[in-house]
Formats: structure tokens, sequence, C-alpha cells
């Protein structure tokens, strides 16, 4: 196993053990409706682990290191949100996956299969996951394709790279850079600096919160 391999191996394997949601993040962070589940990685037999890709593409599929689905709307009209993680052990293997995340007129998809919605939410979490989205009223019987409304990315570099990029580079407005120590660490996911970090990926934190904001 090569170098690159091993460090994406060990970034899923550490990103197993992350909740449902995105440390840091609620549902209600999002501004949906719905509830978030990790979709990638799954367990070593979730079938089918849900992927991203454009309107009429069946072949230039994306499958993020980590993936969670934050589902919105209703069974008419839903929509996800998704947070996404991506480890990149080289520069030429960062501007590929930033090019798949790049702003553009078309509008990325997020593809669920039948069989990965009908499986439980967690094995701690007896519900299927097609009841937890909120969105359909029966078991799925074909792939559930949802639009994606809001997209957040954050890279994980080695240490290396994130220190030259951090001094010279504009991330855009999507677009979160990490060390990759910060996701294989010991403290992993609970990691408070790490959670702090992941909440600034909220939209919520785009808007000025005080306790006089009113809807009026």
């Amino acid at each position: 196993m090569d170098a690159f391999a091993s460090m994406d191996a060990l970034v899923r394997q550490k990103l197993r053990t992350w909740p449902q949601h995105p440390p840091g993040l609620k549902d209600h962070h999002m501004g949906a409706y719905g509830a978030w589940m990790r979709a990638r990685p799954g367990t070593l037999d979730d079938p089918d682990q849900p992927h991203l890709k454009l309107p009429g593409s069946n072949r230039l599929r994306t499958h993020p290191d980590g993936l969670w689905l934050c589902f919105g709307g209703t069974e008419a009209d839903p929509f996800v949100d998704i947070f996404a993680i991506e480890a990149c052990g080289s520069y030429p293997n960062l501007l590929d996956k930033r090019s798949r995340f790049a702003p553009s007129m078309h509008s990325m998809l997020a593809v669920c299969s039948a069989d990965w919605l009908m499986q439980p939410v967690s094995a701690t979490h007896a519900m299927p996951r097609w009841r937890y989205t909120g969105l359909l009223r029966h078991p799925p019987a074909a792939p559930l394709v949802l639009p994606v409304r809001d997209i957040r990315v954050m890279y994980a570099l080695r240490q290396r790279h994130y220190a030259a990029f951090a001094a010279s580079q504009i991330p855009h407005a999507h677009e979160f850079f990490a060390p990759v120590s910060a996701i294989i660490g010991p403290e992993g996911w609970q990691h408070p600096p790490l959670r702090a970090f992941i909440a600034r990926t909220s939209p919520l934190a785009n808007f000025f919160d005080y306790a006089g904001v009113s809807a009026a």
C-alpha cells in the first residue's frame, strides 16, 4: 500500500468512529427540517454507500472520504445539504478534489440507493434510514436522488502542504482546510478545537445573531 492509499485508509478508519452529524453541527445548523446522517464511510459491509454526481452522468461519480447528508424539504420537494471531508496526499490530489466541488452552473446530485436506505441508521439506532430522513412515507423501491442545496468541504492536508497552502492561497467560501493530524489525532472528533472549526462551516455562521432579532 503506497503512502497516499495508507493515509486515505487511516482517515476513513477514523471517520467511521464519528457520529451521525458532523461534530459541532446539529440538524438545524444547516437550516434543514430533516436530519444528518453519515453517508461515507459506512461500515465495511454497508451496501452501495451514497455518492455525488452531476445530472446525466452515470460514470463520473464523486466518493468523498467523509460525507454527511442533511436531509431537508418535503417528499415533493426534497434536498440535501452536505458536509464532506477529503484527505489529500499531494498538491495534484488536492487540485483534483477541489475541482469536483468547484462552483458551476450544474446542480450536484446526491444518490442514495434503496438498499442503503433500507438499512438501520447505525448499530445503536435501529430506525431504517429512509424513515429517519423525514422525507419518505413508504420504503423506497428505487434510489433516492436529491439536489444538493449547500456544500461545505473540509480538505485534510499533510502538514507541509497545509502550511504552504495556508500561507499563499485564498479558499472559496465553501472550502475549509485543516492538517490531517486534526482528524487522525488521539482525541478524534471530540477534540474541542476541531469541533469549533467544523461549527464555522454552518450557514448560520454567516448571520449576525443577538437576542433582539425577530421575524418582524
